[in-house]
């Protein structure tokens, strides 16, 4: 007996139904034929499916895979089956084409899947449906070859199949809609410890690992201290060379995984012993995974690393150099503070930290100064692949295109534009591309994007990216982050400094505007900050004129005879557009903006509007203004197609327009260095959003102004921002989720809240059920074999399960919101009504939590009042009494939990019937200017925390300076020469204290010789005597010659444990390289002659 024999019954499920029974009878005999029997069985049952019933249409082809992906088909079966048939499917194939052997868990597991899909088959199309269950002790029968074995070649014939089930179509598909509607789905038991197992086993399959192969089970190691003295390590992952790359501690999944960190240390202790290599530790319970490696403490990684991983990895460690002393190409990175950046970076990297987050002013190079950096890290043997992300497709372009002009021999690809370059070493990609493709991108060996595969990440726009859906990509791939912003480090959010692992307020490299622009590396601003009274004030009727308060009267009167006292200046722009202010902002623009062509030509402008309307409407009036202008504005927004090579041709200065009229698309990232004039015409609420937009003009432009260079660019503020900042600090750019991650949390938090004894009514009771089922069903929908839930796994298994829900606890639904609420799918609903239910659910949070809820209410009743007022629809009717309630009475006054949810569920789907106001008003009356206020830019700069980039940009820019000439040629220097450094270094450019802040007790003769280096001239005469000594062999002048460039670089060699390193060990160490002792000592003296003349005898 089966468990399939129970299809056969129906005689409509014969030919599937006898090759699940083939397939269970084989499973001891031959588990990879049993699991290709499933699969075929499956196959014939999806055929069957199409040809019986009418929802469900041919795609293109009538392979497996295409028939179980048509969007039909997942939705009648529903995620959790699709799940299951997937599994059944990529089993089957693994068992068809790769040759991995198949175990009998795994066949069982297909097994007990197919039961599940066949189970759902008969409960929705068979007539006389009989509940069952899978039996697993059926499994532990005797092998038992199948009486008749399917033919292996048959396959169904679905034209064939499709007319010959053609008369059934209409009854099987209205029995299926039917049935459907009742159907519960099985979750997966997970207790059993084998299925546990799985979770495992899949980790090291997905990452190309092959059991028997290089992946082996309990592996004997003799040496462990308990009284047999021998140990079996879980898992050993082996390399080509049949020395261990990592040792695999399994714990199950209700043990935390760090009980098992002793035990697999000790393994890698006799591993390493044995075979002279220590193993990576990988400990796992199958949700959770941990990595040490030998270079950093223990950390959280996504998965175990693929095999290419591991040998990537011990490869590096054994190239890999110290970055204490790092050479930046300065053809690259030439500035000081892109240096200080790279160093900065270097440095942290050394201690062992693996983010950092470099502020950097837009226009200051942040991409030259990542691309030195990834040149010294390449160098140093740090890294070998590398992705670079940023959020649009014009900025991964931009920089691609940077790394290939200054680091031609590194490998590219754009992943946003080709798709079959996948293996390059350097991978730009905008995060939503990434997102999509990790899971499904493959090479010969497998997935390519493993978790190991990139050695650095780096992310540019940080303050906005490490946030939402795609901050588990970061999470996914084990490597350094670098995250580049150029948002002020005062307004980055103090969570993107926790995530970085820094002081708030303290990234681990700054450059800002302030410094930029006192260095002459960016261009400072005047802002032309005007009050316009219809802006500022609104439209008030008594202050109009006679003429305008007769326009406003025909304009605003309604059917009524009402008329509005004042229109609110909220309105303006938004809904009434004033043809007059658009001329004094257009006027005040044109006489006072920044000209070229001696004064013919307005320089380049953005004008940056409140919306795609309002910017036509700014267009609209420039052409009646400026007639003889053709061409000279043009509106460039997301409406438009082919927006990029609108925007080329205004990065042109040779070719029209001279105005862009943006909204949101030229805020950030687009570099025009020719920007002159800025125009704000719409309020920007976010600081940061503010500072990326005034970047547009801050880049330096050569011989822009009529031979001049660019020195200053204007700021036209119509709207107040200034004044906005100035007052307070604006919003922090929101990172939002999803609604429907929101409305899962809000529902957590009210079935949490709703666990108190004066809940405990019948009502209440079946209200908290109805919530959790809900967040069981979302939960359980989600895809597992997701990367980013794969993350989450624990969580996802944990609160797929009902029982979890019976007591929660207030650490519950903070995990629920930062574990799961972000991987929420999306409902298939109308988006008003889900944003009505966010409102009501918020409502009644609010309610249990004993808070107050007037915006809440207030929001409540404008969208009651909305769809009153289309009452005539007779959904709407059917509410009246309802409506009327909440409306007229104190009914919300008294209302609790079961009130609100009423509210929510009877008025849900009529918001829909909400009349969306498309109208807008076009006015001709006069507005005024109030004032106009000319102010410089008042950059905020920190002094004391600029100290050091003061001081090591003035030893740069005063290299001819007496004492620093000295210093650079290695003249020794005298106490005149020290006084001269203490005038300049502690009076003129700070005080003693700020040097010692940042330098401690360090000689000023070493500072700037460390800064400036030494001339090559002198360094070589420094070492002539070896350098023209015809018996050193050329093993000695080139260690020699070596020293040389470090201390033309460098300044100075203070700290001799470099000389341990490449490139001085690369043709042997110093005892291999002076075998006679008495030469290197004198070479080692000459070091210290150069040392001691940076400072005053």
């Amino acid at each position: 007996m089966t468990n399939f024999d129970i299809f056969t019954a129906t005689p409509q499920f014969e030919s599937f139904a006898s090759v699940a029974i083939s397939a269970e009878r084989i499973l001891h005999i031959d588990p990879s034929a049993c699991v290709l029997n499933c699969r075929r069985a499956m196959e014939f049952a999806v055929k069957w499916m199409y040809s019986v019933d009418k929802a469900l249409v041919m795609p293109y082809q009538d392979t497996l895979v295409s028939l179980m992906n048509a969007e039909d088909f997942r939705d009648i079966v529903g995620t959790d089956i699709w799940r299951r048939m997937d599994f059944i499917r990529r089993m089957g194939n693994n068992a068809a084409h790769s040759g991995k052997k198949v175990t009998e868990e795994q066949a069982g597991l297909c097994l007990e899947n197919l039961y599940i899909f066949l189970d759902f088959v008969a409960y929705c199309y068979g007539e006389n449906y009989t509940a069952g269950h899978f039996d697993r002790a059926l499994l532990e029968q005797p092998a038992e070859a199948p009486a008749a074995q399917p033919d292996e070649e048959k396959d169904i014939d679905l034209a064939a199949l499709m007319a010959e089930n053609a008369a059934l179509k209409e009854e099987l598909t209205a029995r299926r809609a039917e049935q459907q509607q009742t159907y519960v789905p099985k979750p997966l038991d997970l207790s059993e410890y084998k299925t546990r197992k799985l979770y495992i086993d899949t980790m090291l399959t997905d990452a190309g690992w092959t059991e028997g192969k290089d992946w082996q089970n309990e592996v004997e190691l003799p040496g462990m201290p308990n009284k047999s003295e021998v140990g079996y390590a879980d898992y050993v992952l082996y390399g080509d060379d049949g020395r261990p790359l990592a040792v695999v501690e399994a714990k199950r999944t209700c043990v935390d995984v760090a009980k098992g960190r002793q035990q697999a240390k000790l393994y890698a202790d006799l591993l390493e012993k044995k075979y002279h290599r220590r193993p990576v530790i990988f400990l796992t319970n199958g949700f959770e995974t941990r990595i040490t490696d030998t270079i950093y403490p223990e950390r959280r990684c996504a998965a175990i690393y693929s095999k290419r991983d591991l040998e990537k990895l011990f490869n590096l460690q054994s190239m890999r150099t110290s970055l204490r002393n790092v050479m930046v190409d300065r053809s690259i990175a030439g500035r000081y503070y892109q240096e200080g950046a790279i160093k900065a970076t270097c440095d942290a990297f050394t201690r062992n930290r693996r983010k950092a987050l470099l502020v950097m002013a837009t226009g200051s190079g942040k991409t030259r100064t990542v691309i030195a950096l990834c040149d010294v890290l390449l160098q140093h043997g740090w890294v070998k692949n590398i992705l670079f992300l940023a959020d649009r497709n014009s900025l991964v372009t931009q920089a691609k295109r940077s790394f290939v002009n200054l680091l031609p021999d590194l490998s590219v690809t754009n992943l946003c534009e080709e798709k079959d370059n996948y293996t390059a070493h350097c991978v730009f990609s905008t995060y939503q591309t990434m997102y999509n493709v990790i899971d499904s991108v493959q090479d010969e060996n497998g997935k390519l994007f493993t978790c190991g595969h990139f050695d650095l990440v780096i992310c540019d726009e940080a303050h906005r990216s490490v946030y939402n859906k795609y901050k588990d990509i970061f999470n996914y791939f084990d490597a350094p982050l670098v995250g580049l912003t150029a948002t002020p480090k005062d307004e980055i959010d103090k969570n993107t400094y926790e995530i970085f692992e820094l002081e708030n307020g303290v990234p681990t490299y700054g450059y800002e505007l302030a410094q930029a622009v006192k260095d002459g590396y960016l261009v400072d601003f005047l802002s032309v900050e005007t009050k316009l009274k219809f802006i500022e004030q609104g439209i008030v009727y008594d202050d109009l004129s006679d003429e305008d308060k007769q326009i406003y009267e025909d304009t605003f009167e309604d059917e009524n005879g009402d008329l509005p006292e004042r229109i609110a200046s909220s309105a303006m722009n938004e809904w009434v557009f004033n043809e007059d202010t658009i001329r004094k902002v257009l006027d005040t623009l044109m006489t006072k903006g920044i000209k070229i062509d001696y004064g013919n030509k307005l320089g380049k402008t953005i004008i940056f509007a409140k919306s795609h309307t309002h910017a036509e409407k700014i267009l609209e009036v420039f052409h009646k203004e400026y007639p003889h202008l053709p061409g000279y504005a043009k509106v460039i927004d997301n409406y438009m197609t082919y927006a990029q090579s609108a925007i080329d041709e205004f990065s042109d200065p040779k070719k029209l327009p001279q105005i862009a009229i943006s909204v949101d698309m030229l805020d950030t990232g687009i570099d025009v260095p020719e920007v002159l004039n800025l125009v704000f015409f719409k309020k920007v609420m976010s600081k940061a959003k503010f500072w990326q937009m005034i970047g547009r003009g801050t880049r330096l432009c050569p011989a822009l102004l009529d031979g001049r260079d660019k020195d200053k660019f204007y700021i036209f503020d119509f709207c107040g921002n200034f004044e906005f900042f100035r007052m307070s600090k604006g919003k922090p750019t929101a990172n939002m989720i999803a609604l429907q991650g929101a409305i899962f949390h809000l529902k957590a938090q009210i079935a949490f809240k709703l666990q108190d004894l004066a809940y405990q009514t019948t009502d209440l009771i079946a209200f908290r059920k109805t919530l959790v089922d809900d967040m069981v069903r979302k939960v359980q929908e989600l895809n597992k074999d997701n990367f980013a839930v794969r993350q989450h796994l624990k969580y996802v298994e944990l609160y797929a399960n009902a029982d979890n829900y019976a007591a929660l606890t207030y650490e519950d639904t903070l995990l629920m919101g930062q574990e799961l609420a972000p991987l929420i799918t999306p409902e298939e609903d109308d988006p008003k009504a889900l944003r009505f239910d966010a409102l009501m659910y918020g409502i009644e949070l609010a309610y249990l939590a004993g808070k107050k809820y007037g915006k809440a209410r207030s929001d409540l009743m404008k969208k009651v009042a909305a769809v009153a007022s289309v009452a005539n629809i007779p959904e709407i009717m059917a509410q009246s009494d309802l409506l009327n309630k909440i409306l007229h009475t104190d009914y919300l006054e008294t209302a609790g939990i079961n009130e609100f949810e009423h509210i929510r569920e009877n008025l849900r789907d009529l918001i829909k019937y909400i009349p969306v106001v498309q109208i807008h008003y076009d006015t001709i009356l006069d507005d005024e200017i109030l004032s106009e206020d000319w102010n410089e830019s008042e950059l905020e700069n920190d002094d004391l925390k600029n100290y050091k980039a003061k001081a090591e940009f003035y030893v740069r820019q005063h290299t001819d300076n007496v004492v620093i000439a000295k210093l650079k040629g290695n003249i020794p220097l005298n106490s005149e020469d020290v006084k001269a450094l203490e005038e300049i270094l502690w009076n003129e450019i700070g005080t003693k204290q700020d040097y010692e802040a940042e330098y401690g007790q360090k000689p000023l003769g070493e500072f700037v010789r460390e800064i400036v280096g030494l001339d090559m001239n002198a360094a070589k005469e420094a070492f002539a005597q070896y350098l023209n000594d015809a018996s050193l062999d050329s093993r000695q002048i080139y260690f020699v010659n070596q020293i040389v460039e470090y201390i033309v670089h460098n300044g100075m060699m203070k700290d001799l444990s470099v000389l341990q390193e490449a490139p001085f060990t690369d043709r042997g160490s110093i005892v291999e390289v002076f075998t006679d002792l008495s030469v290197w000592a004198g070479i080692r003296k000459a070091i210290e002659r150069v040392n001691a003349n940076a400072v005053a005898a």
